[in-house]
């Protein structure tokens, strides 16, 4: 919106014609979106303190997380309100990538929400159904993915990119809205997963958002991509305002969910974020290269899917508890010590997945 103002301001002050580089108005999403969060968060913290809107904490779950119980949760709408709030400020709102991935960041944060919803604000411990969950989460995911799919102009925005190889690839065709919908919903599961530790899951988000917003940054750059050998996407590089916003967002809301937390984000933001990612990895044509960022969520999930499945076909667990930072908890690793490793293991592997853009 901002943009739009700035451009016209152009015609009798040239200074303001800085406002028109992406890097500059990235930027300025990101400070938007944090000082946001710090004006607002307090107060959403206190209005959730004085609704008792708090986690509960199950009784089965290590002793160390008994007394979090109460501590105000839903604090994703904090984040959410300062991705969309700095998005529309900052982003080119004619450029349509940045509708799509609104929309699943906004469907998905809504999805959360009826969820917290129920839990929390109706006393219903189910929440939504897992079936119901999944419905509207595969919903709203179609839906962007087709749009994308109808938005591709070259084989490449339907090809399924491999990392480190040049000019590798799998032509998908329509196959490629299948993709993108488990990619989309699984990362928006994933994230869920994760965040089970105070600012476990919030900072890996952000590293993985502003490692994508490299990439989107020179997909949608001719000069870059052309340079780099990677697939040019006209107009993917607005998704940078974007990332940075959620960048952002994500320290903004770290400020209050560090350990000790003062609020969790709950639904409404885990699924957000998650799907947040898989919608921008899906657009800048990286799929790969985010499971291999966010592998930290990757292998939560595939914990648990380990877990149910040994445990239904020889009644044993090959966890002490699932998802997997549970399990060192369950060990003896103090909480924080889980957390900071595993967000030393998401730096590691957001540089290896940054290394592709050279590595080919």
């Amino acid at each position: 919106m901002l943009l739009y103002l700035t451009n016209y301001l152009a015609q009798f002050e040239s200074g303001f014609g800085v406002f028109h580089y992406l890097t500059m108005r990235a930027i300025l999403s990101a400070l938007t979106a944090l000082l946001l969060s710090f004006i607002i968060g307090p107060k959403m913290i206190a209005r959730l303190t004085l609704n008792q809107v708090g986690q509960p904490v199950r009784e089965f779950g290590p002793s160390s997380h008994l007394p979090k119980a109460g501590t105000p949760t839903m604090g994703g709408a904090l984040i959410i309100t300062a991705i969309v709030f700095s998005t529309v400020m900052w982003a080119d709102l004619e450029n349509r990538f940045i509708w799509v991935v609104l929309f699943v960041t906004l469907a998905f944060g809504a999805i959360g929400y009826v969820d917290d919803y129920k839990k929390l604000i109706l006393r219903n411990p189910a929440g939504l159904s897992a079936r119901q969950k999944l419905f509207w989460q595969s919903s709203a995911a179609v839906l962007a993915a087709v749009v994308l799919y109808m938005m591709a102009t070259d084989e490449a925005s339907t090809s399924l990119l491999i990392p480190y190889f040049k000019d590798l690839s799998i032509q998908l065709g329509m196959f490629q809205i299948v993709v993108s919908v488990l990619f989309i919903v699984g990362f928006s599961n994933a994230v869920n997963l994760t965040d089970g530790l105070d600012g476990l899951a919030i900072m890996p988000t952000v590293l993985v958002g502003g490692a994508l917003g490299v990439f989107a940054y020179v997909t949608g750059n001719v000069n870059f991509s052309q340079y780099l050998g990677i697939p040019y996407v006209s107009g993917g590089g607005e998704i940078l305002v974007f990332c940075a916003a959620l960048a952002g967002a994500g320290l903004g809301f770290l400020w209050f969910n560090t350990y000790p937390a003062q609020v969790f984000m709950g639904d409404i933001g885990a699924l957000s974020l998650g799907a947040a990612l898989g919608v921008v990895a899906v657009v800048v044509r990286q799929e790969l290269i985010l499971a291999i960022m966010g592998g930290v969520f990757v292998v939560e999930t595939v914990s648990v899917i380990i877990q149910v499945a040994s445990f239904k076909l020889t009644g044993r667990r090959v966890f002490r508890m699932a998802p997997l930072h549970h399990h060192f908890e369950l060990k003896g690793w103090a909480e924080p010590k889980v957390i900071v490793r595993f967000w030393i293991i998401t730096v590691i592997l957001v540089l290896i997945g940054l290394a592709s853009l050279k590595i080919r």
